[in-house]
């Protein structure tokens, strides 16, 4: 099967399915914007970002804080023109966008209910903005993915419930793997004037990643090594946030961060933190089976839910796919 792949603005060229690609270079919602968006290079006000803990992928039919938070997220932004996505399930060898115009859902996880597997998230998708995103990042080299990829745990486990009727455009930016975490903070920078043409970005990972080291017993804990990473991620995020990329010399880096795929969407909020001298808040936090970081941050928007409110129960215990898997 192959999959069609162009250069933004450009001919389609094509790739096999499952091969790499090659890389050549409180209540504020607007309701007049929800019924007729702002076209993107008129529009004033910037739009809010926000980086999300998204967690165990069950959160998405659940109710708990985290969840509450992400709705209250949702029912505090003008109603967006689209939302651009950077999550850690789409980490690849290139940096390409959706830009198809009907994404599929993906459900890239096994073991889980079959409630889990029902949920789509029907969002249109957005193909001009493909190469909007293209001419901002250049000259970098951002590939428009015409059928491969759509939208992914990442993104709908969030997306069902800031905005559960999925009528706003959803598109998502994959993580180039080859690249330093360097490349990816200034990649998020380049995104920021995106805020101000009506567009919500939202990366979505964890701070703290370890599947390895889960205890389904810990529930709302975590490990002393887990909080100590994440309050050091967070004195950078609150006051420096492009300091973030320094994380990887931090002790307890090579334990909290096994893989670089659930940590590298930080580094995109945190470039367009850094773009708009802007500080982050923090929307919420919290720990779940020891070796995993809840914490979500806005930026440009009040903080929406109290961090130390009490979680719901852990879910059943489901098997996890291995870390950075995309099956």
């Amino acid at each position: 099967m192959k999959t069609q792949v162009r250069p933004c603005g450009s001919t389609a060229i094509a790739f096999s399915s499952g091969q790499h690609c090659k890389e050549y270079e409180g209540e504020v919602r607007d309701e007049a914007l929800r019924e007729s968006p702002v076209p993107g290079n008129q529009r004033q006000v910037a739009m809010p970002a926000a980086f999300i803990g998204h967690g165990n992928p069950m959160n998405a039919i659940e109710v708990n804080r985290y969840t509450a938070a992400w709705k209250a997220f949702g029912g505090a932004v003008p109603r967006p023109r689209a939302v651009l996505v950077v999550s850690a399930h789409w980490y690849i060898n290139a940096t390409a966008v959706t830009a198809m115009t009907r994404p599929r859902t993906i459900h890239d996880f096994y073991g889980f209910p079959q409630k889990l597997f029902d949920v789509q998230y029907p969002a249109p998708g957005l193909p001009e903005l493909a190469d909007e995103i293209c001419e901002l990042v250049h000259p970098a080299w951002v590939g428009a993915d015409l059928d491969s990829w759509g939208i992914d745990h990442g993104a709908w486990s969030v997306l069902v419930h800031a905005f559960p009727d999925a009528s706003i455009p959803v598109v998502q930016l994959s993580i180039n793997a080859d690249k330093p975490l360097g490349y990816h903070l200034d990649l998020g920078a380049k995104l920021a004037s995106l805020r101000e043409r009506g567009v919500l970005v939202i990366a979505s990972g964890n701070v703290v990643h370890n599947l390895r080291e889960m205890d389904w017993q810990l529930g709302d804990c975590g490990y002393d090594w887990a909080k100590r990473f994440d309050e050091d991620a967070k004195a950078l995020m609150l006051s420096n946030p492009a300091d973030a990329v320094r994380l990887d010399g931090h002790s307890y880096y090579g334990v909290a961060v096994p893989t670089p795929d659930h940590f590298v969407p930080l580094l995109y909020f945190a470039g367009l933190a850094g773009a708009a001298a802007g500080q982050p808040d923090i929307l919420v936090d919290g720990y779940t089976y020891g070796s995993m970081s809840m914490t979500s941050y806005t930026l440009g928007l009040h903080r929406a839910c109290a961090p130390n409110d009490p979680v719901d129960a852990p879910a059943a215990e489901p098997e996890f796919p291995a870390d950075a898997a995309n099956i």
